[in-house]
């Protein structure tokens, strides 16, 4: 079994086809296909059930999947510690983040960043905490900012910024019951906000819930303003359509209104000079965060 077989399962598995797979890698598809056969044959196991749809990984190829992940991040960790000798900062980083976080947070963190290391590949993806976390235990992100302190024996995490959680609503005279009976504005199943809201909505009885969901903090922030919904996020990232009139928000129960943003990434990441650089400043704003709350 070579690397070389293994970076195309891999491609397979993720694309979920063996044309999107070869175009991706610059391959034949015919090449694609028989070394997908040899390997199968070397391991006796098939490792797709093939339908003119595309492949599907079977058992066999999602325990393969799983090392080949790890094979395959390790080579690159040791490519890239031939390169890294700790004074040029360079290479990629992949950085993970929450919506709000990103919006709010983010931007002069990475603009600083950008600024002080220019030869760095830095990029940002957006998503859901379970998604995140997933992405870095699979080593497809170097870190993410993500609801809550995670306890996993493959994880690290710093306390980065202390939010406060408030429920939003279009301008109106009605008072807090009256707006919980609207629909509830949120992103995807897995988004911390909305589990947290509908814990408070089960605990006061409200329902049946009316959730709609949607892809950006923008449309959440544009339908809460035109009276669709009402919506739970951080003040930080209301505080600016607050202040404009757009919106307005109501404090909920002390026992729901804290939230924490962490940095999370895995125990056994290669810490490459771009990634320390990030690290150091995120480790500054947590003492930050830590000498606010004993001041």
């Amino acid at each position: 079994m070579e690397s070389g077989d293994l970076k195309i399962f891999q491609a397979v598995a993720q694309e979920g086809s063996i044309t999107k797979a070869a175009a991706r890698l610059g391959y034949v598809q015919s090449n694609v296909t028989a070394r997908i056969q040899q390997l199968e044959t070397e391991l006796n196991a098939p490792l797709f059930y093939r339908s003119n749809k595309g492949v599907i990984l079977t058992s066999a190829g999602q325990n393969l999947l799983k090392y080949a992940d790890q094979i395959l991040h390790l080579l690159e960790e040791a490519r890239l510690s031939t390169q890294d000798d700790g004074e040029e900062v360079g290479g990629q980083l992949r950085i993970g983040s929450l919506e709000t976080t990103a919006a709010v947070h983010l931007p002069g963190i990475m603009l600083d960043y950008h600024k002080r290391y220019p030869g760095v590949k830095l990029s940002l993806v957006t998503g859901h905490t379970s998604e995140l976390i997933q992405d870095i235990l699979d080593y497809k992100l170097d870190g993410a900012f993500v609801s809550g302190q995670w306890d996993h024996p493959d994880l690290e995490t710093l306390c980065a910024f202390k939010e406060e959680l408030v429920l939003i609503s279009e301008p109106t005279d009605a008072d807090l019951q009256e707006v919980l009976r609207k629909p509830l504005l949120f992103f995807g199943k897995g988004c911390f906000h909305r589990d947290r809201l509908e814990q408070w909505l089960r605990e006061e009885n409200v329902g049946p819930l009316n959730i709609m969901v949607f892809g950006t903090l923008e449309a959440i922030m544009g339908g809460v303003s035109a009276g669709l919904g009402v919506s739970l996020l951080t003040r930080s990232a209301v505080r600016s359509w607050e202040q404009a009139g757009k919106v307005q928000s109501y404090r909920i129960p002390e026992r729901y209104r804290n939230s924490i943003v962490s940095f999370v990434f895995r125990r056994d990441l290669l810490r490459t000079s771009a990634f320390h650089r990030f690290l150091c400043h995120v480790q500054r704003i947590a003492e930050t965060v830590a000498g606010g709350e004993s001041a």
